[in-house]
C-alpha cells in the first residue's frame, strides 16, 4: 500500500487576500501550490498589483498553475467576480478549496467609545462580510468533499486585550459562521469548514501589535512558545496548519477552532 500524502493534485484553490509576499495568505498559497493545487492569488488595491504578481511568480517554481485576480471580496460583486474568473481562468467547473484569509485590523489602540462608524464598518467588511460573500460565491461551484478554511484570530477569544474590541468582535462573528456553516453545508453538500486562528505572526500587516508593550506582556504570559524564546509565529507555520485541514485525510474534521499560535490561549 502506498503511503498517505497531503497531495492536492487536481484541486483548484482560492486564497483571498493573498497578494502580499510576506503575508499569511501568500504562505498559504505557496503551501497549497507546493502540494499540487492550482491556486488563485487575490488582492484588492491597484497598489498591491506588483506584490500579487510577485507572489504568483514565486508559485511557478512549484510547477503548478496560478492565477491573479483583483477583487474586493467584502462586496457581493467582488466575490462573484473572483469565483467567475477562477472558473474561466482555469477552464474548470469546480472550486475545491476556499481559504477566507482576506481581513485586517482596524481600530486597534482605539477605545470602544472612540471608535468611528467607518472603523466599525471596515472591521466587519473585511473580517466578516468577506467570508460571507466569498463563501456564497464559491459554494455553488464546490463539489462534495470541498474544503473551506476561515483564517481567524486568537484575539476573538482574548477579551482581556485592551483596545481591540471591534477587531475581536468581527473575528468572533467569522468564527461563529464556521460552526453554523459546517452544520448547514456539511449536511447539504458534504463540505467541511474550519477556523485556523493565528496568534501574533511576523507580517507587515501585524505591525500594529509589535509596538504595544502591554499586549506583548499579556501574550507572553499565555504562550508556550516563550520557552523557545520567541513569541511570533511565521506565516509558514500558519500555512502548514491550513494544509492539514484541506486534504482528504481531514474529511472528518469540521466546525473546529484550531489555534496556530504556539500555545496561546484565553
Amino acid at each position: 500500500m502506498a503511503p498517505d500524502t497531503l497531495s492536492l493534485s487536481g484541486k483548484v484553490a482560492i486564497v483571498t487576500g493573498s497578494g502580499r509576499e510576506n503575508g499569511i495568505g501568500a504562505a498559504i498559497a505557496a503551501v497549497l501550490a507546493r502540494n499540487g493545487a492550482s491556486v488563485v492569488i487575490n488582492y484588492v488595491s491597484d497598489s498591491s498589483a506588483p506584490r500579487a504578481a510577485n507572489v504568483a511568480a514565486s508559485l511557478k517554481n512549484f510547477g503548478g498553475r496560478t492565477l491573479v485576480v483583483q477583487a474586493d471580496v467584502s462586496t457581493p460583486e467582488g466575490a462573484a467576480k473572483l469565483a467567475k474568473e477562477t472558473l474561466k481562468g482555469f477552464s474548470t467547473d469546480k472550486i475545491d478549496i476556499l481559504v477566507n484569509n482576506a481581513g485586517g485590523g482596524t481600530g486597534q489602540g482605539t477605545q470602544f467609545l472612540d471608535l468611528t462608524p467607518d472603523q466599525v464598518q471596515h472591521a466587519f467588511a473585511v473580517n466578516t462580510f468577506s467570508t460571507i460573500y466569498a463563501t456564497q460565491a464559491v459554494v455553488p461551484h464546490m463539489p462534495k468533499g470541498g474544503r473551506i478554511v476561515n483564517i481567524g484570530s486568537i484575539v476573538s477569544r482574548m477579551s482581556t486585550l485592551p483596545a481591540v474590541s471591534i477587531y475581536g468582535a468581527s473575528k468572533a462573528a467569522q468564527e461563529y459562521l464556521t460552526g453554523a456553516l459546517a452544520n448547514e453545508l456539511g449536511a447539504s453538500r458534504g463540505i467541511t469548514i474550519n477556523t485556523i486562528s493565528p496568534g501574533p505572526t511576523s507580517t507587515d500587516a501585524a505591525s500594529w501589535f509589535q509596538g504595544d508593550e502591554l499586549k506583548k506582556e499579556l501574550l507572553l504570559k499565555m504562550s508556550l512558545a516563550v520557552k523557545a524564546d520567541r513569541m511570533n509565529g511565521t506565516p509558514e507555520e500558519v500555512a502548514d496548519a491550513v494544509l492539514l485541514v484541506v486534504g482528504e485525510q481531514a474529511r472528518w474534521i469540521t466546525g473546529q477552532y484550531i489555534a496556530a499560535s504556539g500555545g496561546m490561549t484565553d
